[in-house]
Parts: structure tokens; sequence; C-alpha cells
């Protein structure tokens, strides 16, 4: 898949964007995210400082987040990559809302972005290093 196609495909509709990170003990972890993709092609999400997934990115930024359509011809697009981590409020609020309108609509997306956009959340941005793109796998 193109470059072009695989940032439309992960920003189509509201699919959820399954971020793998690694835990302290070595184990993978892997969970859904809400996000949203910057121009340069960077998946964009927010995270609490204190989760799991927060406390393990700030640790060790390697990253992978998937995307997939689960109904044919089932596509996916995986973003490996760096995460660079953000607590800067004007930056969060306007991320969070930007998520918030992909996921919720336009008339709950200042609401929302201003309830996620807060101290103790950290605006995470992943810097691809690899990307795999698949369309059509069932073709």
């Amino acid at each position: 898949m193109p470059e072009a196609e695989w940032r439309e495909f992960l920003s189509a509709g509201t699919r959820t964007g399954k971020l793998a990170v690694v835990r302290r003990d070595g184990s993978p972890l892997v969970v859904p995210v809400w996000f949203v993709v910057d121009d340069d092609g960077s998946p964009v999400f927010t995270t609490g400082a204190d989760t799991v997934k927060g406390r393990a990115i700030v640790r060790d930024p390697r990253v992978s987040i998937c995307v997939d359509r689960e109904t044919p011809p089932f596509d996916f697009v995986r973003v490996d990559g760096v995460a660079e981590v953000s607590e800067d409020p004007g930056a969060l609020v306007e991320w969070a809302t930007r998520i918030a309108a992909r996921y919720m609509g336009a008339e709950l997306a200042e609401s929302y972005g201003r309830r996620n956009g807060v101290p103790g959340e950290l605006l995470v941005r992943v810097r691809p290093t690899r990307v795999v793109a698949e369309a059509g796998i069932a073709d």
C-alpha cells in the first residue's frame, strides 16, 4: 500500500489503534487507543502518565500501533516507531480535541478535549521508523 493510501487508511472512520508497548519486565502489553494522524504521518494520542502504557512509553519509547479493517477484504497498517512525549497544556488540549472530534463528533469534541487535555495526561506522537501496510489480504 503506497504511503498516501496508508495515511488515508489510518485516518478513515473511527478505527481504533492497537498500541503495543514493552512493560518493565519485558513482556508486551497491547491496548486500544484513539488517535489521529498528523500531517507528517505520525499517529498522535493521549494517555494518562500513571497508566501502565504511559509509564512504559516514558521508560521505553519503542512502540507499535496496528490498525485494521475487520471486514473483507481485511486490510491493516502497522506503524513501528519511537514515541515522543509532551505535557504541554496547550498542545494537550488541541490534540485531545482533534482526537475527540474523530471519535465522538464535532459537537462533543471541545468538552472531551478539555476533559482529556489536563495535567497528568501525556501527548504521545509516534515517529514512524517502519510501516507495514497490506490491502486486500483476502483477495
